[in-house]
């Protein structure tokens, strides 16, 4: 994609099918028999259908904004959770599209460094990208970035104007080209 060029917007704003996509991540949790004590929504994304999940599966939210870039601020929060896994709690992240995997390598990483036990971690997303860089463990749905080109719009940025919806798009080239 030229840095001019549109990107193709994709919007998910029916609520029935979001609700429909949140409650097959539920289901897929509770059936794998692997019990979180909390969800963690991880900002900005995946705070709305981790509070959704949260619902569902009748768990204790917990919310870390990665997406704010504020030095130290996911940081520190990803690291008392990384603590509270070490004694034993199990910490479902939520997050609304595993698109480059950055966020997840990201998080994984900063919560092994804190001490995290990996084995009480686990990734839910709305969409899930084959291609990404990181896997994660249950979603609703799947592309693949290396055919499908779309910039998705979830219903809760929707909301936000189309430039800054493409200007958020265009700064990530490599996912549209």
């Amino acid at each position: 994609m030229s840095p001019t060029a549109e990107p193709e917007l994709h919007y998910l704003e029916y609520y029935e099918d979001f609700l429909a996509k949140v409650r097959v991540l539920s289901r897929k949790v509770r059936e794998d028999g692997w019990v979180p004590d909390f969800v963690i929504g991880i900002g900005r994304g995946g705070l709305a259908p981790g509070v959704y999940i949260s619902h569902q599966l009748e768990l204790p939210m917990l919310s870390i904004d990665h997406s704010s870039k504020v030095p130290g601020f996911a940081d520190e929060l990803l690291a008392k959770v990384a603590g509270m896994s070490a004694e034993g709690k199990r910490m479902l992240f939520v997050d609304d599209i595993n698109d480059s995997g950055g966020t997840i390598q990201y998080l994984r990483g900063k919560f092994a460094e804190a001490g995290g036990d990996a084995a009480n971690m686990r990734f839910a997303v709305v969409i899930n990208n084959r291609s990404s860089s990181a896997e994660v463990d249950f979603w609703a749905d799947t592309i693949d970035r290396t055919e499908d080109k779309r910039w998705f719009v979830f219903p809760w940025e929707s909301v936000g104007t189309k430039d800054s919806i493409v200007e958020e798009a265009k700064s990530v080239p490599e996912r549209l080209s």
